[in-house]
């Protein structure tokens, strides 16, 4: 039986262990999640699944449940910075202890059976939160929904926040298909909530086979903005006067208005003052989505890597930054879809900058080059040996009102912020 002293230790060790990356099924991570709690005991849960908003409902979640004074569980991926925060109890990441010894119980029952990396992490999340004594526990789906291990629990309601095209290798090329694995953490007389606002035919249809409770945006719940705030309707109820969302975008809305109908759907069992529900909405952060630091030229991250995302970043650059010229730092996962980003970006970047990342799934230079030749972006800068040479060289042909955008994956806002502490420490 493997065991390491260091949290380090037991992540590059989990990463050799597994044959694949991505490994989608429930009955590995099933089976030694029932040797690690054989009582099935789970605190109410809230299942967040879709193609993107997954972080930011989380997000919303965790703030509202929070400012009533709940105890609260949140597990996300991918991490910013650090692994632990993938694992947070009442907002804070859990310890390197705390993910360490819960490696060692997952070892210790796992009897050879083979779990991937995104298996170890999972079940470590639920068995710390087992463990916690929490009033409530929100899981991020990581890819898909039907296959994803997140799935082996029965959530109490579960929460669609969008359907777009991505990992079209595991989970099918058109919104149909991608629909239908989204709703696979649909459950038989639980609320399925969507916040899409044309979800594909495939998800009613799965609510429909699974007996599920289906409330989707625009029929069943929504929003109206008004000249100061917003209100929300939904469930036989109507809360006024919220604030705007402390997270940015049109999109926010329908992410908040979603979330909120699921804490109103557990509010027999969690009740939630509006007043919470407001400072929940208000005081919401989440890094790398939409995150402004203000400088001389402010820098703009934002982790959308797929075109539904990044339209949505294109209107909200549009919006708020109109006269602005933006100077791109730029790279994605090789599996992406590259040349459809660069043709929705490219009206509003002025110039690219390609940031390397050091990852064996991201795209590289050559292979950047070739998809920006066949685009029509021009403007575009390769040859930095990493994200701190290709950020220094955008920002040398910035000027005073313009804009640094950092996009296009996980890995480089991570690497973003991790050099701009280096530098601020430095």
């Amino acid at each position: 039986m493997m065991h390491f002293e260091s949290l380090q230790g037991w992540l590059n060790w989990q990463e050799s262990l597994h044959p694949l990356v991505i490994d989608l099924g429930l009955e590995r991570a099933a089976t030694v999640f029932a040797e690690l709690n054989p009582d099935c005991l789970k605190p109410p849960t809230i299942t967040v699944g879709g193609t993107n908003g997954k972080g930011s409902c989380i997000a919303y979640l965790e703030t509202i449940y929070k400012a009533q004074g709940y105890h609260v569980g949140a597990y996300t991926s991918p991490n910013i910075l650090k692994y632990n925060e993938r694992i947070k109890i009442d907002g804070k990441p859990v310890s390197d202890e705390l993910i360490c010894a819960a490696f060692a119980r997952i070892e210790a029952v796992r009897n050879n059976m083979s779990l991937s990396y995104f298996e170890f992490g999972t079940l470590a999340a639920l068995d710390i939160f087992c463990r916690a004594g929490l009033d409530v526990q929100l899981l991020e789906v990581g890819l898909g929904g039907r296959l994803d291990a997140v799935n082996i629990i029965d959530p109490d309601v579960a929460v669609i926040a969008s359907i777009g095209i991505d990992h079209v290798d595991w989970l099918g090329e058109t919104r149909e298909a991608i629909g239908r694995e989204k709703a696979g953490i649909f459950r038989p007389a639980t609320p399925a909530i969507v916040g899409d606002p044309e979800p594909p035919e495939s998800v009613r249809q799965s609510a429909i086979d699974k007996h599920a409770l289906l409330y989707c945006i625009g029929r069943d719940f929504g929003y109206e903005k008004q000249s100061s705030g917003w209100s929300w309707f939904g469930n036989g109820r109507q809360i006024n006067h919220l604030p705007e969302p402390g997270l940015k975008g049109e999109h926010q809305y329908r992410n908040a208005s979603s979330v909120i109908l699921a804490v109103t759907q557990l509010a027999e069992t969690l009740p939630v003052s509006d007043a919470s529900i407001r400072q929940g909405i208000e005081n919401v952060h989440l890094a790398g989505r939409f995150q402004l630091i203000e400088g001389k030229i402010p820098v703009l991250l934002d982790v959308g890597h797929n075109p539904q995302a990044v339209e949505t970043l294109v209107e909200y650059l549009s919006e708020t930054f109109p006269d602005k010229r933006v100077h791109a730092i730029f790279s994605m996962m090789r599996d992406k879809d590259i040349a459809g980003v660069i043709e929705i970006m490219h009206p509003v970047v002025y110039d690219w900058f390609f940031a390397p990342l050091a990852n064996p799934r991201a795209a590289t230079a050559s292979f950047m080059r070739e998809i920006f030749l066949q685009s029509s972006a021009d403007n575009v800068s390769f040859g930095f040996a990493n994200f701190s040479e290709a950020f220094d060289a955008a920002k040398k042909q910035s000027q005073e009102g313009d804009l640094l955008l950092v996009f296009g994956s996980f890995f480089l806002v991570s690497d973003c912020l991790a050099e701009f502490e280096k530098r601020r420490i430095d």
